[in-house]
């Protein structure tokens, strides 16, 4: 490990500065901002306790000479003295044992401390966070022994199950639970992507699908990224659902409605759709509960309420009843 210099002159009037260089993993290395460029080169010394550091060969070539060093805090401070900067490259902990004892000298008040900047040279984007996710998912699929033996049609019970624990969160109003489950719709998408990715036949990635959903987003909202204009959601609605039928080159406005989703919703859909073609087409005549449901699905619609939601609000003061009455 090569040493750190101290400077020629310990009393000096100026102690001297001390930059400690964050980087984020998730931003590809040698990718920094012009400030840190900029302290980077006109830094006294650069020191990096880890050797592998994934910034250092990239400092190397840009003419930086990066020592291999994890000095104590006192040390550091000697190594200002004079009115020098030196430049501490933070590993990926942050280098908390350094920071402590830089923080445990200040407070002492017996020694004249160098000035400290915190400063970040790369920043995560936002989103950055998804590529953690995709490489742990990666991990888990190749090391997990339950994970590495899934399918999509062994998966596609759970996809059903966080959906209603999601509905189920949004109906409730707890925050915290809606943030975890939000995270678990998620999982589902990332783990049955990294399990399409191992398809012999036609892999695709998390990308592919992130780039397909982009590619929809932006064709879909031509009043956004086009020419088209919009200033009601009942227009945005429309052009949904015309782009949308170019694309399917649809034939019905029911293709694509889903059959096996819960009856209400389904009827509730397929009024929807009716109603927004402009299509007066009377309910089909029939005896029974199924066709009465059906006329009251479409009239919540037409209202403007979802029947599958009021329906299990109704449902759940029913449970709050029965417990009432149990105890």
């Amino acid at each position: 490990m090569n040493a750190i210099s101290p400077a020629a002159v310990t009393e000096a009037a100026d102690p001297g500065r001390v930059v400690l260089l964050t980087t984020s993993h998730r931003v590809a290395p040698g990718l920094l901002s012009w400030p840190a460029w900029q302290a980077l080169h006109a830094a006294d010394q650069v020191l990096c306790a880890d050797g592998a550091h994934p910034q250092v060969p990239y400092l190397r070539e840009a003419g930086i000479t990066v020592l291999e060093a994890a000095p104590t805090a006192e040390e550091l401070v000697d190594a200002c003295a004079g009115g020098r900067t030196v430049v501490v490259v933070a590993t990926g902990e942050g280098e908390p044992a350094l920071t402590d004892g830089l923080a445990r000298l200040a407070g002492s008040g017996r020694v004249r401390m160098p000035d400290l900047e915190l400063l970040p040279a790369s920043y995560d984007l936002p989103g950055a966070r998804l590529l953690d996710l995709v490489q742990v998912m990666d991990r888990i699929r190749a090391e997990c022994p339950w994970s590495s033996q899934q399918t999509h049609k062994g998966l596609a019970k759970y996809g059903i199950e966080e959906a209603y624990e999601l509905v189920e969160a949004i109906e409730d109003g707890d925050r915290d639970e809606l943030r975890e489950e939000l995270g678990d719709v998620l999982l589902q998408v990332v783990f049955h992507a990294r399990i399409a990715e191992d398809d012999a036949e036609a892999p695709f990635s998390i990308d592919d699908v992130a780039a397909t959903l982009v590619t929809k987003l932006i064709h879909r909202h031509p009043h956004v990224f086009g020419d088209e204009t919009a200033t009601t959601p009942e227009e945005v609605k429309e052009h949904w659902l015309r782009t949308k039928a170019v694309e399917k080159q649809r034939t019905s406005i029911t293709e694509g409605i889903p059959l096996h989703q819960p009856a209400l919703a389904l009827a509730a859909k397929l009024a929807s759709r009716a109603r927004t073609a402009s299509l007066d087409i009377p309910l089909p005549e029939g005896e029974g509960i199924g066709y009465t449901l059906l006329a009251l699905a479409a009239q919540a619609e037409r209202e403007g309420i979802d029947p599958e939601s009021t329906l299990r609000a109704a449902a759940r003061a029913y449970r709050d009843a029965i417990r009432e009455a149990e105890g």
